[in-house]
Protein backbone atom coordinates (compact mmCIF):
# COMPACT_ATOMS: atom_id res chain seq x y z
CA UNK A 1 0.00 0.00 0.00
CA UNK A 2 1.42 3.37 -1.04
CA UNK A 3 0.67 6.14 1.42
CA UNK A 4 1.33 9.82 1.01
CA UNK A 5 -0.32 10.98 4.21
CA UNK A 6 -0.28 10.29 7.92
CA UNK A 7 -0.61 6.98 9.69
CA UNK A 8 -2.43 6.78 13.02
CA UNK A 9 -2.87 3.94 15.47
CA UNK A 10 -6.07 3.98 17.50
CA UNK A 11 -6.62 2.68 21.01
CA UNK A 12 -7.97 -0.79 21.47
CA UNK A 13 -11.23 -0.15 23.20
CA UNK A 14 -13.29 1.30 20.43
CA UNK A 15 -15.83 -1.33 21.61
CA UNK A 16 -18.75 -0.08 19.57
CA UNK A 17 -17.98 3.64 19.99
CA UNK A 18 -18.11 4.58 16.31
CA UNK A 19 -19.25 8.19 16.74
CA UNK A 20 -16.48 8.85 19.27
CA UNK A 21 -13.88 7.52 16.84
CA UNK A 22 -15.22 9.62 13.95
CA UNK A 23 -15.16 12.73 16.15
CA UNK A 24 -11.53 12.08 17.10
CA UNK A 25 -10.55 11.57 13.46
CA UNK A 26 -12.23 14.85 12.54
CA UNK A 27 -10.19 16.66 15.20
CA UNK A 28 -6.94 15.56 13.56
CA UNK A 29 -8.26 16.28 10.04
CA UNK A 30 -7.96 12.62 9.07
CA UNK A 31 -8.14 12.27 5.28
CA UNK A 32 -9.31 8.82 4.14
CA UNK A 33 -7.97 9.53 0.67
CA UNK A 34 -4.35 9.44 1.82
CA UNK A 35 -4.21 8.62 5.56
CA UNK A 36 -4.32 5.23 7.26
CA UNK A 37 -5.81 4.22 10.62
CA UNK A 38 -4.59 1.04 12.32
CA UNK A 39 -6.54 -0.28 15.31
CA UNK A 40 -5.09 -2.48 18.02
CA UNK A 41 -8.33 -4.45 18.13
CA UNK A 42 -11.51 -4.77 20.20
CA UNK A 43 -13.83 -3.06 17.73
CA UNK A 44 -16.94 -4.59 19.28
CA UNK A 45 -18.83 -5.22 22.54
CA UNK A 46 -20.15 -2.91 25.25
CA UNK A 47 -20.78 0.14 23.05
CA UNK A 48 -23.93 0.92 21.04
CA UNK A 49 -22.46 1.02 17.50
CA UNK A 50 -20.88 -2.39 17.12
CA UNK A 51 -21.90 -3.09 13.53
CA UNK A 52 -20.67 0.33 12.45
CA UNK A 53 -17.30 -0.30 14.11
CA UNK A 54 -17.02 -3.78 12.64
CA UNK A 55 -17.80 -2.37 9.20
CA UNK A 56 -14.59 -0.35 9.43
CA UNK A 57 -12.67 -3.48 8.41
CA UNK A 58 -14.13 -3.07 4.91
CA UNK A 59 -12.74 0.46 4.53
CA UNK A 60 -9.58 0.91 2.39
CA UNK A 61 -8.14 3.42 4.89
CA UNK A 62 -8.50 1.11 7.90
CA UNK A 63 -6.57 -1.87 9.23
CA UNK A 64 -6.88 -3.76 12.53
CA UNK A 65 -5.33 -6.62 14.43
CA UNK A 66 -7.55 -9.17 16.12
CA UNK A 67 -8.40 -8.46 19.74
CA UNK A 68 -9.81 -10.73 22.40
CA UNK A 69 -13.31 -9.36 21.80
CA UNK A 70 -13.16 -10.28 18.11
CA UNK A 71 -11.92 -13.71 19.18
CA UNK A 72 -14.77 -14.15 21.68
CA UNK A 73 -17.20 -13.14 18.93
CA UNK A 74 -15.74 -15.67 16.51
CA UNK A 75 -15.71 -18.39 19.16
CA UNK A 76 -19.22 -17.58 20.36
CA UNK A 77 -20.69 -17.79 16.86
CA UNK A 78 -18.83 -20.94 15.86
CA UNK A 79 -20.61 -24.29 15.88
CA UNK A 80 -19.17 -25.43 19.20
CA UNK A 81 -18.25 -22.02 20.58
CA UNK A 82 -18.55 -20.62 24.09
CA UNK A 83 -21.32 -18.08 23.62
CA UNK A 84 -21.75 -17.56 27.38
CA UNK A 85 -18.17 -16.25 27.65
CA UNK A 86 -18.89 -13.71 24.92
CA UNK A 87 -22.22 -12.68 26.45
CA UNK A 88 -20.52 -12.12 29.81
CA UNK A 89 -18.11 -9.73 28.09
CA UNK A 90 -20.54 -7.57 26.14
CA UNK A 91 -21.59 -9.79 23.23
CA UNK A 92 -25.33 -9.41 23.80
CA UNK A 93 -25.58 -6.67 21.13
CA UNK A 94 -25.40 -9.28 18.35
CA UNK A 95 -28.54 -11.07 19.53
CA UNK A 96 -30.55 -7.84 19.69
CA UNK A 97 -29.95 -6.77 16.08
CA UNK A 98 -32.80 -6.34 13.62
CA UNK A 99 -32.84 -8.64 10.59
CA UNK A 100 -30.96 -6.37 8.17
CA UNK A 101 -28.21 -5.52 10.65
CA UNK A 102 -27.86 -9.16 11.61
CA UNK A 103 -27.30 -10.11 7.96
CA UNK A 104 -24.62 -7.41 7.68
CA UNK A 105 -23.05 -8.39 11.00
CA UNK A 106 -22.78 -12.05 9.99
CA UNK A 107 -20.96 -11.06 6.79
CA UNK A 108 -18.61 -8.85 8.80
CA UNK A 109 -17.92 -11.59 11.34
CA UNK A 110 -16.76 -13.75 8.45
CA UNK A 111 -14.35 -10.99 7.39
CA UNK A 112 -13.18 -10.49 10.98
CA UNK A 113 -11.95 -14.08 11.03
CA UNK A 114 -9.19 -12.96 8.66
CA UNK A 115 -7.89 -10.18 10.93
CA UNK A 116 -4.17 -10.70 11.61
CA UNK A 117 -2.63 -11.12 15.03
CA UNK A 118 0.32 -8.86 14.15
CA UNK A 119 0.78 -5.90 11.82
CA UNK A 120 4.27 -4.73 10.90
CA UNK A 121 4.55 -1.13 9.76
CA UNK A 122 7.77 0.17 8.23
CA UNK A 123 7.98 3.95 7.91
CA UNK A 124 10.80 6.04 6.52
CA UNK A 125 12.76 5.86 9.77
CA UNK A 126 11.51 3.00 11.96
CA UNK A 127 9.81 -0.37 12.21
CA UNK A 128 6.61 -0.52 14.27
CA UNK A 129 4.82 -3.68 15.38
CA UNK A 130 1.16 -3.58 16.38
CA UNK A 131 -0.59 -6.34 18.37
CA UNK A 132 -3.60 -6.40 20.65
CA UNK A 133 -2.17 -7.41 24.03
CA UNK A 134 1.46 -8.46 23.69
CA UNK A 135 4.18 -9.72 21.40
CA UNK A 136 5.13 -12.76 23.49
CA UNK A 137 8.77 -13.08 22.48
CA UNK A 138 11.90 -11.17 23.46
CA UNK A 139 12.79 -10.59 19.80
CA UNK A 140 10.51 -9.78 16.88
CA UNK A 141 10.83 -11.31 13.42
CA UNK A 142 8.38 -10.95 10.54
CA UNK A 143 5.99 -13.91 10.30
CA UNK A 144 7.51 -15.57 13.35
CA UNK A 145 4.99 -17.99 14.88
CA UNK A 146 3.30 -16.56 17.97
CA UNK A 147 0.93 -18.20 20.48
CA UNK A 148 -2.48 -16.74 19.59
CA UNK A 149 -3.83 -16.82 23.13
CA UNK A 150 -0.95 -14.72 24.46
CA UNK A 151 -1.06 -12.17 21.64
CA UNK A 152 -4.70 -11.35 22.38
CA UNK A 153 -4.90 -11.92 26.16
CA UNK A 154 -1.48 -11.66 27.83
CA UNK A 155 -0.88 -8.95 30.46
CA UNK A 156 2.24 -10.42 32.04
CA UNK A 157 4.66 -8.05 30.30
CA UNK A 158 2.79 -4.88 31.18
CA UNK A 159 2.20 -6.11 34.75
CA UNK A 160 5.93 -6.70 35.14
CA UNK A 161 6.64 -3.24 33.72
CA UNK A 162 4.26 -1.65 36.21
CA UNK A 163 6.25 -3.44 38.93
CA UNK A 164 9.49 -1.99 37.60
CA UNK A 165 10.65 -4.99 35.56
CA UNK A 166 11.14 -3.45 32.13
CA UNK A 167 13.01 -4.73 29.09
CA UNK A 168 12.92 -3.83 25.41
CA UNK A 169 11.76 -6.22 22.71
CA UNK A 170 14.45 -6.57 20.05
CA UNK A 171 13.77 -6.56 16.32
CA UNK A 172 11.66 -3.40 16.00
CA UNK A 173 11.76 0.20 17.17
CA UNK A 174 8.29 0.44 18.69
CA UNK A 175 5.57 -1.98 19.77
CA UNK A 176 2.03 -0.65 20.16
CA UNK A 177 -0.47 -2.62 22.24
CA UNK A 178 -3.96 -2.17 23.67
CA UNK A 179 -5.99 -4.53 25.89
CA UNK A 180 -4.82 -3.16 29.25
CA UNK A 181 -6.83 -0.02 30.08
CA UNK A 182 -5.18 2.98 31.70
CA UNK A 183 -6.12 6.62 32.25
CA UNK A 184 -3.43 7.68 29.78
CA UNK A 185 -1.09 5.90 27.35
CA UNK A 186 1.73 3.98 29.04
CA UNK A 187 5.30 3.74 27.72
CA UNK A 188 7.84 1.18 28.92
CA UNK A 189 11.11 0.78 26.99
CA UNK A 190 9.99 0.44 23.35
CA UNK A 191 6.44 -0.64 24.21
CA UNK A 192 3.41 1.66 24.20
CA UNK A 193 0.01 0.73 25.64
CA UNK A 194 -2.73 2.95 24.24
CA UNK A 195 -6.01 1.54 25.57
CA UNK A 196 -7.47 4.48 27.47
CA UNK A 197 -10.97 3.07 27.98
CA UNK A 198 -13.07 4.78 25.30
CA UNK A 199 -16.18 2.78 26.11
CA UNK A 200 -15.91 3.49 29.85
CA UNK A 201 -14.87 7.14 29.98
CA UNK A 202 -15.00 8.44 26.40
CA UNK A 203 -11.21 8.71 26.20
CA UNK A 204 -9.97 7.33 22.87
CA UNK A 205 -6.28 7.63 22.03
CA UNK A 206 -4.85 8.26 18.57
CA UNK A 207 -1.10 7.98 18.10
CA UNK A 208 0.37 9.47 14.95
CA UNK A 209 3.19 7.19 13.84
CA UNK A 210 3.92 8.78 10.49
CA UNK A 211 3.79 12.43 9.52
CA UNK A 212 1.98 13.92 6.56
CA UNK A 213 0.27 17.28 6.83
CA UNK A 214 -0.98 16.46 10.35
CA UNK A 215 2.48 16.50 11.94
Amino acid sequence: MALTGAIFSSSAICNGCYTLLMNELEKVSFDPACDLLISVGDLVDRGAENVECLDLITMPWFRAVRGNHEQMMLDGLSEFGNVSHWLANGGGWFFNLDYHKEVLAKALVHKAAALPLVIELVTSDRKIVICHADYPHNEYAFDKPVPEEMVIWNRERVSDAQDGIVSAIAGADLFIFGHTPAHQPLKYANQMYIDTGAVFCGNLTLVQVQGGSHA
